[in-house]
């Protein structure tokens, strides 16, 4: 298959559209070609006349390591441009900043993820790119984690920059997609086009939404491996939690919980107990690690390793999301007051619990902490919102959904 990039490449014709005007290209270190060449360099040498840079989150060359680490507009000296910082001083681009380029090239390998703040960049460029009368191309990328959506809906009142709109956490669309969907639901008027993808099959095996022929390059410093990108859109949430998510660790965000005094074995049976069908489409593992940094740093934490992959894989049965909750209230079944919330400033968000501002809302923190709610009570709420989201898109799918 041949993702956008690679298609703008080939083809002579979308080539010459951009011939004569100035280019900006908004990358990070996953934005390369089938041969693993930065679209920087590949856009550059095929004449394209870049003349500015943008950097998302953790930067363009994806240095940065943790949330809230902000990085710098700099210059490159290899090009001689200038590369402007989207997470710095600023979340959106400045009226200089836009005043550099006359097209703009979003080239972001995203998460399929709400949270994931490639998406809310998405959005303030094209929001900004419509007032001031500026051209955006998306180079359409796959979505790793397919097509399932999965979760609640934004709760009017819970926007924030990794809440940007009304989606759920796990959304099932390419960044080309979503621009449409963002167009149609701000009633944006501008200049717009995806350069698509060939190919994608989204719901086919053994990829289901990453192609088995093309490496993965991490998009930010802890997104290792397509199994964590499948993992996602449930294990993020332990970011608003005291329990570690494996940072400081090898395999970041892959694991359900690490934490120094919890059994992992009795979580497990208690989650078999609760919900065993928010269990299936993956395999479970036990584990031990030592995070070197971040929480419980130098301390043995035992946890539960998840493996969306391999033969235990069942990419229509895995639920990260509901797992991810699963996991919250086995805890908070075994350990009534255990201290399972972080309270710490997120996303820049301070009026609100963490948990909250990662799920857009009060609904699953309250799910969890509630000793008489039962699986089918966050269920029934969660699937009204599934449905919702799936009629909302429909119309904007570039690709085939099943």
């Amino acid at each position: 298959m041949t993702f956008g990039l690679d298609r703008l490449l080939a083809d002579a014709r979308l080539l010459g559209e951009l011939k004569g005007r100035r280019v900006a290209l908004v990358a990070h270190p996953a934005s390369v070609t089938r041969d693993l060449v930065h679209s920087l360099d590949a856009l550059r040498r095929a004449g394209v006349n870049i003349v500015s840079a943008f950097g998302p989150q953790h930067g363009l060359k994806g240095d940065k390591q943790d949330n809230m680490v902000e990085t710098a507009d700099e210059f490159d000296p290899r090009h001689g441009i200038p590369v402007f910082s989207l997470y710095g001083k600023v979340r959106r681009p400045t009226a200089a900043m836009l005043d550099t380029a006359d097209i703009f090239l979003f080239d972001l390998q995203d998460l399929g993820c709400r949270i994931y703040t490639f998406v809310t960049t998405l959005l303030y460029l094209l929001e900004d790119a419509a007032a001031a009368a500026k051209e955006v191309w998306v180079l359409d990328r796959p979505n790793p984690a397919g097509r399932p959506c999965e979760g609640l809906l934004l709760r009017a009142g819970h926007e924030s920059f990794v809440g940007a709109a009304a989606m759920p956490m796990r959304h099932g669309l390419t960044m080309g997609e979503m621009a449409q969907w963002f167009i149609a639901e701000r009633n944006l008027d501008l200049a717009f086009r995806c350069v698509t993808m060939a190919g994608w099959a989204p719901d086919q095996g053994p990829g289901y939404g990453w192609p088995a022929d093309r490496v993965w390059v991490n998009p930010s410093p802890n997104a290792a491996t397509v199994n964590m990108a499948r993992a996602y859109a449930g294990t993020v949430m332990l970011e608003g939690t005291t329990l570690s998510e494996g940072r400081g660790t090898t395999r970041p965000l892959e694991v359900l919980f690490g934490a120094p005094d919890l059994d992992a074995a009795a979580v497990l049976r208690e989650m078999e107990r609760i919900a065993p069908q928010w269990m299936a489409g993956c395999t479970l593992r036990e584990c031990w690690f030592e995070p070197t940094f971040h929480k419980h740093a130098q301390q043995l934490c035992h946890g539960i390793f998840v493996h969306a992959e391999g033969p235990g894989y069942d990419h229509r049965a895995f639920r990260p999301w509901r797992l991810q909750a699963l996991t919250f209230k086995a805890i908070r079944a075994l350990r009534d007051d255990y201290p399972l919330w972080r309270d710490f400033p997120y996303e820049y968000e301070r009026d609100r619990l963490a948990i909250d501002v990662i799920n857009a809302g009060p609904d699953l923190r309250a799910w969890v902490d509630d000793r008489a709610a039962v699986p089918g009570d966050l269920d029934d709420l969660t699937r009204a919102d599934e449905r919702e989201w799936t009629e909302a898109t429909s119309a904007h799918l570039l690709y085939e959904r099943d």
